[in-house]
């Protein structure tokens, strides 16, 4: 039974009416959450928010380094540190090093490009601010509706963005309603502000229709694999940030390692794999596993504790790829539009600065008596904001390394030291990419397949043990939320010409081939081990895997991450 079919038998849908919706309870969606009402406060009027956060609760999904800039954080909320924001741990130091499998060679201090330099930045946990977060929103009024998924967008008969509606629950695998079924409710807004981070089900849907992305490159992902790990107390060195390049990767596959220690004898580690790759036998999760191995990463780990794991997509392509952010009846902001500063590896703060520019158009718009129309005042003042001038500097950052470890360090260095030393801001030139990231594969037989070592289980660890400590759970009956266009594409063309790269590419073992009882292959889909990070849905050289919201609730409970 399609959702047509059950509206027609349970429906109509209860409604509820709000100024303003946002999708994504992550730091961009509470930001705006939070500047709205901010507004409302100062001037004395009257303004309904509703935040939708499709896991268990805010923080639950959210995965990132993280080390941030708290510049946004303290434009909305200045007096954060008094108000017990969990920013703990200043940065003390950064090392940037280019292994080869051996060895190491750290980058002099005087060298480090500037956008490597996190003075005055912090080491945190973005779950955990993300909660804090979520408490300053709702000691302010905002409404927060955790575990429930925004599953459709809603349209006026003008074509404008109504508002959400959310997934219906208690439908079973068959497609069918069972006794447990509740049908979703529906979110109307004056204005609909979407914060679903990199690779948004929704977001993806607005852009295609509203062609936001028209003129614009494609967009550029990576996805980042993180662990959390405690580690041996004499071997902690609170607020050091190490970044790596080169090994294991070859030099025309972008991808670095991050690890950067924590409060309490912990550290983040994690390794970031660009999507653009062209090996199909690349896999980004054993890449992760083997880079650990390092002696200059492996010596924090050794006699310490794996607590943690995850996986997300991120957006690299930066203001190149920055689709049009505002449409008849709402707004894109954050990773959800693609404002993650690839060369700083920071997106929170653009989160939040988005937001509350998107926030301060919308407070304008409905206390002037308008709605659904396009909130042209957005773009406008991200234009002339230090966030923009922060994305220009940084704009050539994933075009440079497309074209190589070498050439790529060669221009961040240019564009992130030398320039700024000579009085130039922004570099004086463009470098375009044209070609998406699911194009970028080759076939199989004209490629090396890779070899990777077994995990030892002490500082390498297979698939299913780590999504066991992802506390990832989704309701067993639902139907998968990876669905095929076609189910004749996996086996007929991904395995016959790629080598079945999602078997790979997928850090949480989703998708493998399996023989069916008459020696021939199929797909199998473990939906349950998903992780939200939205690779599938990026990188199939097809494009046939569409990832579809889950029941929420559904999903990754990250903790500390």
């Amino acid at each position: 039974m399609n959702n047509q079919e059950i509206l027609a038998q349970f429906g109509p849908r209860e409604a509820m009416e709000y100024d303003v919706v946002v999708v994504g309870g992550g730091p961009g969606g509470l930001a705006t959450a939070i500047r709205l009402k901010q507004l409302a406060a100062e001037k004395g009027t009257d303004l309904s928010v509703v935040v939708l956060e499709k896991g268990s609760e805010p923080g639950a999904h959210i995965l990132s380094g993280a080390v941030m800039d708290p510049k946004a954080l303290t434009e909305l909320i200045p007096d954060w540190k008094a108000l017990g924001a969990p920013l703990n741990q200043a940065v003390t130091e950064d090392e940037v090093l280019f292994l080869s499998e051996t060895g190491a060679v750290k980058t002099p201090g005087f060298l480090v490009p500037d956008c490597f330099h996190n003075e005055g930045n912090f080491v945190i946990s973005l779950g955990n601010l993300t909660r804090w977060l979520s408490a300053q929103a709702e000691a302010l009024g905002v409404e927060i509706f955790p575990g429930f998924a925004a599953a459709e967008v809603l349209y006026n008969d003008d074509g404008s963005v109504k508002g959400v509606a959310t997934g219906n629950l208690g439908v079973g695998k068959d497609g069918e309603p069972t006794g447990n079924f509740q049908l979703g409710m529906e979110l109307h807004g004056k204005y609909t502000v979407f914060a679903e981070g990199a690779r948004g089900h929704l977001g993806r849907q607005l852009i295609s229709r509203f062609k936001l992305d028209e003129g614009r490159d494609p967009q550029a992902y990576a996805l980042g694999i993180k662990e959390l790990w405690e580690i041996d107390p004499s071997k902690h060195k609170p607020g050091l940030v190490v970044h790596t390049a080169g090994w294991p990767m070859d030099s025309q596959t972008y991808g670095g390692g991050f690890l950067y220690h924590l409060e309490d004898n912990k550290v983040t580690l994690g390794f970031v794999t660009g999507l653009d790759y062209s090996n199909p036998y690349l896999s980004p999760f054993e890449e992760m596993q083997r880079w650990k191995t390092h002696p200059s990463i492996k010596a924090y780990l050794e006699g310490g504790k794996r607590i943690s794991y995850g996986a997300r997509a991120l957006t690299a392509g930066g203001a190149l790829s920055l689709p049009k952010t505002v449409f008849p009846g709402g707004a894109l902001i954050g990773c959800e539009a693609g404002y993650l500063n690839a060369a700083r590896i920071k997106g929170s703060h653009a989160a939040i600065k988005t937001g509350m520019l998107a926030a301060d158009a919308a407070y304008a718009a409905v206390t002037a008596g308008r709605q659904h129309d396009e909130l042209s005042a957005y773009p406008e003042a991200y234009a002339t904001s230090w966030l923009a001038a922060e994305l220009d500097q940084s704009r050539n950052f994933k075009a440079w390394f497309k074209k190589g470890l070498y050439v790529g360090s060669l221009m961040t260095g240019i564009e992130h030291w030398l320039l700024p030393r000579i009085g130039i801001k922004s570099p004086p030139w463009t470098i375009h990419r044209r070609t998406p990231d699911h194009a970028m594969l080759k076939p199989a037989a004209e490629c090396q397949p890779i070899v990777y070592p077994k995990p030892d289980n002490k500082i390498t660890f297979d698939r299913l043990t780590s999504v066991f400590i992802s506390n990832t759970n989704h309701e067993e009956h639902q139907p998968a939320h990876l669905t095929l266009k076609d189910a004749g594409v996996p086996v007929s063309v991904n395995l016959a010409l790629y080598a079945g790269p999602e078997s790979r590419y997928c850090p949480a073992g989703v998708y493998e081939y399996v023989k069916n009882a008459d020696n021939t292959d199929r797909l199998q889909i473990n939906a349950q081990n998903c992780v939200h990070c939205k690779t599938c849905d990026i990188k199939d050289p097809t494009q046939n895997i569409v990832w579809v919201t889950p029941e929420g609730g559904g999903g990754p409970n990250y903790s500390g991450m």
